[in-house]
């Protein structure tokens, strides 16, 4: 999901022998193999409760889980516009096709790894088990944060774009508000069952996504005003500074590609289920949003995508729609643009409910947040946990717009844009931590591990997150639009500082509390 992107002004008028304790993710040793967090193949004492629903998900399905998150159609509409406006350069299909690239490096470490580490709380499992327990622990919080925050911060554009598409085809009034929190009942009822049931929804959403998108740029190449050309990849259109605000930019676009892993105790096959859908989800996200980003330029024109995409933003797509195909064709693009964004909620939901249930279940967190539902095994306390928190956030930024000059827009500028490129800064920050716990993790089990996988590839991809990661906050107060606001520092500090007092909180258990705190060390050797 493109984080950075900007609404559309409105609807458009033409157109993721000694039993231990629950909670303790295991990981393999060169003999034994993997088991789950939840040690349902080791530990004969843990409740059923606190499990989630093995062997329920294939690769597929964790194929459309992490790609929904990343909102293909909102990513083109948005993401890409928005690129195109703010760095006002052609180069925004470079920017995916790099991004794809580290994130490759990435997903061969993180991939491998996830064979021998399955664990709900995937940041905090890999950084625990590769670096150490307290940083694994701030990670956890850290990760909790980010995945809330993004989660959260969809309201926001969803509300706005759902009510006013219906109020302008209606004549209504509907707040904003209201459609968030009906939207926010559906994704608590999907969050409560079984996980193969939201799968299904968001393959049936993404699958739709992905066919607008292919008309759309199929359209974009037959009528290509100046002719096809390979101008955006030309290096005078990304060497010209203007690189690193589009990898700032773009990063938002590949949000939950990492996912995959917060399933694998779900997984019909553990051992290979992650990696190769990571894999797949990286290479389509990658080339998909390049070869659409090109072929969207193509069709308005190389010399007029900027200055459209300047004035008009994502209404530029379905204003270029209107054009070519009739006005139902463009209302239902417009639908599943709204579903677009429900899809990455969905996502992202699950992603931040079962970080939930994995430390309630390590008893980082409250024990109650560890339990699963009776019949459905899906992490019920987590998941209402994650909705509480988010009909928190949409009643105080609904009381805060009454009156806002911001008018209607008010949800989209604040909750929208400061919430969901603050998950992007902390996501690239975790990000930057599993690569280096990948090589932690590898450096004393070399075994059949090429050194390209265990060691130079994560690397790679810890330097060019690394760069990423600058980059994002020599940029915050662009993607924000905040330049000069104490904004620019207290999101990205308010993100870093959920780290830190989880830092504090591991040294505190550790001291304190040490038999949950030896449980979790016991369990990051393998």
């Amino acid at each position: 999901m493109n984080a950075s992107s900007a609404p559309p002004a409105g609807p458009p008028t033409s157109g993721s022998g000694t039993p231990r304790r629950p909670g303790a993710h295991t990981t393999a040793t060169p003999t034994s193999g993997a088991t789950t967090a939840s040690g349902a193949t080791a530990t004969s004492g843990a409740a059923a409760d606190t499990r989630l629903a093995a062997r329920t998900l294939g690769v597929k399905e964790l194929v459309f889980l992490i790609i929904a998150a990343s909102a293909p159609l909102t990513v083109l509409a948005g993401g890409a516009t928005t690129s195109f406006a703010v760095t006002g350069d052609l180069g925004v299909p470079v920017g995916y096709l790099v991004l794809g690239a580290v994130l490759i490096f990435f997903a061969i470490g993180y991939g491998r790894m996830s064979s021998f580490v399955r664990n709900a709380g995937a940041f905090y499992a890999y950084i625990s088990t590769g670096i150490g327990t307290r940083l694994g622990i701030g990670a956890s919080f850290l990760a909790m944060a980010a995945y809330n925050a993004m989660q959260i911060g969809l309201y926001g554009i969803f509300g706005f774009v759902t009510a006013s598409f219906i109020n302008d085809k209606l004549g209504t009034s509907l707040p904003w508000w209201a459609c968030a929190l009906a939207a926010l009942i559906v994704v608590a009822v999907l969050g409560v069952r079984k996980v193969d049931l939201s799968a299904s929804v968001l393959a049936i959403i993404v699958s739709l996504e992905f066919l607008v998108v292919l008309v759309v740029s199929a359209i974009s190449v037959a009528v290509a005003p100046e002719g096809l050309s390979a101008e955006p990849f030309l290096p005078e259109h990304w060497l010209t500074g203007s690189l690193g605000t589009l990898l700032a930019f773009g990063i938002a676009a590949f949000m939950g590609f990492e996912s995959g892993a917060i399933y694998s105790e779900e997984t019909k096959d553990p051992q290979r289920s992650v990696s190769k859908a990571t894999f797949i989800a990286v290479a389509i996200i990658g080339g998909f949003y390049a070869l659409s980003a090109w072929a969207f330029a193509m069709g308005v024109g190389p010399s007029q995508i900027i200055a459209g995409s300047q004035e008009l933003g994502p209404d530029l797509m379905f204003a270029f729609l209107g054009e070519y195909v009739p006005v139902m064709f463009t209302d239902i693009a417009f639908i599943l643009f709204v579903t677009s964004i429900f899809a990455a909620l969905m996502a992202f939901h699950n992603a931040a409910a079962r970080y939930f249930f994995s430390l309630g279940r390590a008893r980082v967190l409250p024990a109650w947040l560890g339990h699963t539902g009776a019949r459905t095994q899906a992490p019920a306390a987590g998941s209402l946990t994650q909705s509480g928190l988010a009909v928190v956030f949409i009643i105080v930024f609904a009381l805060a717009g009454m009156g806002s000059a911001l008018g209607p827009l008010f949800p989209v500028l604040t909750m929208f844009t400061w919430l969901t490129n603050t998950a992007a800064f902390g996501m690239v920050l975790l990000l930057c931590l599993t690569s280096l716990a990948v090589i932690g993790y590898f450096r004393t089990r070399t075994g059949a591990h090429p050194a390209f996988v265990r060691l130079w590839a994560p690397i790679i991809a810890t330097l060019g997150l690394g760069i990423i990661f600058v980059l994002i906050m020599l940029n915050f107060d662009a993607m924000i639009d905040a330049e000069g606001s104490p904004l620019t520092w207290i999101l990205p500090g308010a993100m870093v500082g959920t780290g830190l007092i989880g830092l504090a909180w591991g040294q505190y258990l550790k001291s304190r509390r040490p038999d949950i705190y030896d449980a979790l060390a016991e369990a990051n050797i393998g």
